[in-house]
């Protein structure tokens, strides 16, 4: 697959490194290239919920983000997306010792673009298509944050 351009690289990797909540979470850039990302972790006692399986919103934060990174491939210096509806499909339990997920830009968008993620758990040698993601996401123009 054709490699994305350094500049875009570098703000893919950011959209990574500079969220606390991936950050705590242990979630780490894999790869991407022009429309795609893909993402992973490993998992840990407390991604789990009380059946001991991935929690639903361990499986949804990624799926999501790594959304938004795969259309972070495709917008001009700027820019950036932000998320306006998900729906996710939990297809079977989540359970192993790590998550991947890929992300695929369906359509690009000057204003909207649209994804498709799947997250997979690998248990042992197998891995599992364990939820899939349709993912909206808005193109803005970058913004700062208020220092309140």
């Amino acid at each position: 697959m054709d490699a994305v351009d350094s500049e875009r690289l570098q703000r893919v990797e950011a959209i990574f490194r500079k969220a606390p909540f991936l950050e705590n979470l242990g979630v780490k850039f894999l790869g991407c290239g022009p429309g795609w990302c893909e993402s992973g972790l490993q998992v840990q006692n407390y991604h789990k919920q009380q059946n001991r399986l991935v929690h639903a919103g361990v499986l949804a934060t990624l799926a999501d983000h790594t959304a938004g990174a795969a259309a972070g491939t495709l917008i001009a210096p700027g820019e950036i997306v932000l998320t306006v509806e998900f729906k996710i499909n939990l297809l079977r339990p989540g359970k192993g010792q790590s998550l991947r997920a890929r992300a695929q830009v369906l359509k690009p968008g000057r204003r909207l673009s649209v994804v498709e993620s799947e997250v997979f758990a690998k248990d042992g040698e197998q891995e599992s298509l364990v939820a899939k993601a349709t993912v909206t996401l808005a193109v803005l123009a970058d913004f700062k944050e208020d220092a309140g």
